[in-house]
Parts: C-alpha cells; structure tokens; sequence
C-alpha cells in the first residue's frame, strides 16, 4: 500500500504541467497589499481570485446566478460574502510570514469585499501582523498543494517599502521530489507528503525605518 501510495504521488507530480498555479484542483490568483508604520510591517491585505471552474461551482452549490448571466445582483453578492471566512481551527489562512526565520502570528481575518468579476469570485481579507523593523518574508500556499496559488494579482507595499520576489524552480523542484520519492523502499512507512511550500514563491519586503 506504501509503494503503491509514492508511485501514484510520483504519477501526479509527473503529469502536472510546468508553470505558475499548476495543480489538478483548485487555482487561485493571489494580491499581497503591504501596510506599515515606522519601517514596520503591521498588516496585509490578502486578495483571492479563484479560478472558473471553482467559481462556478461555489455559485451552484449557493444557488447564485440562475439565470447564467454572469452577473450577481447585490443580494447575490451580499449571499456570497464571507463564504471564504469559516475557517477551521488550526487553518492559517495559507499564509505564511516570517521575520528573522522565526514565524510571525497574523491576526484573525478581517473581510474586505467580495465581487464576482469575468467568471471569476474575488475576495479580499486583511491581518495583522506584529512585525519588527526589517525584512519579512512572505509566502503564499497550502502546504497540502491541493490549492495552487500564485502571485497574478501582484504586490503593493507601501511608499519607503522595496520588495524582491524569488519565484520558484517549479521544474527543478519537481525533479528534486520525484529524487525523494525514488528514495522511499517499498514497504517504508510514507505519510502524505505536505509539499506544498516547496512550490511557494518567496516574497521579501523591507521597509526603511524612520530617520
């Protein structure tokens, strides 16, 4: 059953195309708003753009835009806001921050709006965050990689603030996995491998602390 466990991941991993976002499952296009004060970071504001086919199924499972025009009436749009925001315990929202190499704790989600624009659900959500003066380095993914997400929606940080993005190898990344996986004997013992940080791409932003 183990073999047969790291041969099917080893399958998946072999057929997912090479690209941002690429996952059999659920797409999500991701913008990053960076709030500071004082050189510090002190929230982000998180925008989740999901694809089509997602879409379209989170608005039959509700009951939204019956009549396929593809356009929510503000009640919809009123039923349809929020329906991201029922976290579970233990969910970190697939955000990740750390400062120093020591992770930060971000606040409970704040919604911000939703919209339903070309086919597509948008929401966006905002946290706080409790940051030092220097760097941190942000990361978007669900460590199960059932849900791809990548950075289409880009980056905004505040005037005094830079930001460098580290996009990652994704087929590089892939041969390194599949090198792993050729490692595990047959009858080893194999949890469900959470690679999902190992395809996030690396966000670093610095703010300039007050003179």
């Amino acid at each position: 059953m183990k073999g047969l466990l790291r041969r099917l991941l080893s399958l998946a991993l072999v057929v997912l195309p090479v690209g941002a976002g690429a996952h059999p499952h659920v797409f999500v296009a991701t913008g990053l708003r960076l709030v500071a004060e004082e050189g510090r970071i002190t929230g982000i504001e998180v925008a989740w753009q999901y694809d089509e086919l997602y879409s379209l199924l989170v608005l039959e499972d509700m009951n939204l835009d019956q009549d396929y025009d593809g356009v929510l009436s503000e009640g919809e749009l009123a039923r349809l806001d929020g329906f991201d925001m029922n976290w579970i315990e233990g969910f970190e929202g697939d955000l990740y921050l750390e400062q120093g190499g020591a992770p930060l704790d971000l606040g409970p989600p704040e919604p911000r709006g939703t919209a339903f624009e070309e086919g597509r659900i948008v929401t966006r959500h905002f946290r706080a965050v409790e940051a030092e003066a220097g760097p941190v380095v942000v990361r978007a993914y669900d460590p199960t990689f059932y849900t791809a997400y990548d950075l289409g929606l880009g980056i905004d940080v505040p005037e005094g603030c830079s930001v460098s993005v580290r996009k990652v190898d994704f087929d590089a990344t892939k041969r390194a996995l599949l090198a792993e996986l050729a490692e595990i004997p047959e009858d080893g013992t194999v949890p469900f491998p959470e690679v999902g940080a190992k395809f996030a791409d690396t966000v670093e932003v610095t703010c300039d602390a007050p003179s």
